[in-house]
């Protein structure tokens, strides 16, 4: 007897769980309560997936049943264990535990973007724009809460992970993959992608006006 995973469950409760363990450390960093932490660590979990669901003009997942808001709040408790654990002149935001779940959120969400952009016949390019959007999308949401702009807009190679691994889920699609490989071509492409950028600290260039601050 075989035993079938639906890829989108998948990859959608490890990026829940991800992103949920990411936006609550991120609470924690900026000083928030156990009420803040576990707002942010929700609405990093929840925002990309609702983005996307939106889009496709699909009622949100988040919305549609308890299932989404309970694998959220588990990885908010997953991360306050982890906050209690880490020493406070630690910068949690600086910790593997941080960096990783928040690469993992990235990299599963990414692959639920394609996923769901395939199956609503969207273009090659509506595919690798979802897949983005519903990686950055959440992280994005958290970071303007907390008052930082978000690191999707900065300089830190963060989105691009995503949008090449949204092309590399319409690559494998298009040749015919068998189910569930493009979307784990994608996950481990932005995977990889966003570590190797932590590592060897890749960075877009800024584009600066000669004589200007980025505060005027």
């Amino acid at each position: 007897m075989s035993i079938t995973l639906d890829p989108f469950a998948v990859m959608n409760v490890v990026g829940l769980l991800a992103f949920a363990v990411a936006g609550s450390l991120k609470a924690a960093d900026a000083g928030l309560d156990a009420f803040g932490v576990a707002v942010l660590g929700v609405i990093t979990a929840l925002g990309g997936g609702t983005t996307r669901d939106v889009l496709v003009n699909r009622p949100p997942a988040s919305l549609a049943t308890t299932w989404d808001m309970s694998v959220a709040l588990v990885g908010v408790a997953l991360a306050i264990l982890l906050i209690r654990r880490t020493p406070e002149h630690v910068s949690v935001r600086d910790t593997p535990a941080f960096l990783v779940s928040d690469a993992v959120g990235l990299a599963a969400f990414a692959a639920t973007g394609a996923l769901v952009g395939a199956q609503a016949g969207l273009t090659p390019y509506g595919i690798v724009v979802l897949a983005t959007v519903t990686a950055v999308g959440g992280g994005s949401l958290a970071d303007l809460l907390i008052g930082r702009i978000p690191v999707v807009l900065r300089e830190d190679f963060y989105a691009t992970p995503a949008l090449l691994g949204g092309i590399a889920f319409w690559v494998a699609d298009a040749v015919g993959a068998p189910t569930g490989v493009p979307a784990g071509v994608c996950a481990g492409l932005v995977f990889a992608t966003r570590m190797l950028a932590l590592r060897y600290e890749w960075h877009l260039p800024e584009i600066r006006v000669e004589g200007r601050t980025g505060d005027s």
